[in-house]
């Protein structure tokens, strides 16, 4: 009997006393963290936050900066990289957005000169985005009358798979000149040609309704004086303006980026 308690083992022995030491260790730790990260924020690499800000006003459209280095750790949204991880500086996009405008213009261009339907029509491209003027009632409306006419509907039939392959929103501008009219004024006039102008691209060039809208300015917009019936056509006009869907600060680029290419 006294063989086998000797060799049986004793029960642990409880030291209460000693179970402070995790809940000691627990402080020490959380105050080591603490204590790194005061040091860490105590010795920013300026050059580096630097770059971060930069990167991040740029992704928010709020400062023009050169090309940013991603392997850095700043960060740049993913539409402004090139394929080879660079981005793209304000002007950069500007000229790439004043390309995709031109190359519409250049297509609707192109397809309405082949059909014969290339005179009276205009075109600009500014930090808008691509605007298609019909200059001259004679040409696409009858006289102080808003009905299009066939010319009218041609030309519209054209250029609407263009624009409407090109997503955009579009907005109507009817214009017109200062001089007697049957209608109540010029801005029912302008308003009426607009209106059955995105009519006629809503229901046959396939625009959708809600990429589209019409405006009328009457005679407040004029391109010139009125001194002739000349000038006065071209008072006489419809805009239709493809709108670039860029951020301002690259609309706003626009025209220099396409003088910077004019001049290449």
């Amino acid at each position: 009997m006294r063989s086998r308690r000797r060799r049986g083992s004793a029960p642990a022995e409880e030291h209460v006393d000693e179970r402070w030491m995790a809940s000691y260790m627990d402080m020490v730790t959380v105050l080591m963290c603490m204590f790194i990260v005061l040091f860490a924020m105590s010795t920013v690499d300026q050059a580096k936050f630097d770059k971060l800000r930069n990167s991040l006003a740029t992704g928010f459209g709020t400062t023009i900066s050169q090309k940013v280095d991603t392997a850095s750790g700043t960060v740049v949204p993913p539409e402004l990289l090139t394929s080879d991880g660079q981005g793209f500086s304000t002007l950069d996009l500007a000229t790439k957005e004043a390309d995709r405008l031109s190359g519409l213009r250049d297509d609707m261009k192109s397809k309405l000169d082949a059909a014969g339907l290339g005179a009276n029509v205009q075109f600009q491209v500014n930090e808008r985005g691509l605007t298609v003027k019909l200059v001259g009632s004679q040409a696409f409306f009858e006289a102080d009358r808003p009905e299009l006419t066939g010319r009218a509907s041609q030309v519209l039939t054209t250029i609407a798979p263009v624009m409407s392959k090109a997503g955009l929103e579009i907005m109507v501008e009817g214009h017109a000149a200062n001089g007697v009219t049957s209608y109540p004024s010029t801005w029912e006039l302008s308003s009426a040609r607009s209106v059955n102008v995105l009519r006629y691209l809503v229901d046959h060039g396939g625009i959708p309704a809600a990429h589209i809208g019409a405006v009328a300015f009457g005679s407040a917009r004029q391109v010139n004086d009125d001194s002739t019936e000349a000038l006065m056509e071209l008072n006489r006009r419809v805009d239709v303006v493809v709108l670039s869907d860029k951020p301002e600060t690259v609309r706003a680029l626009i025209p220099e980026a396409l003088k910077a290419h004019a001049g290449q």
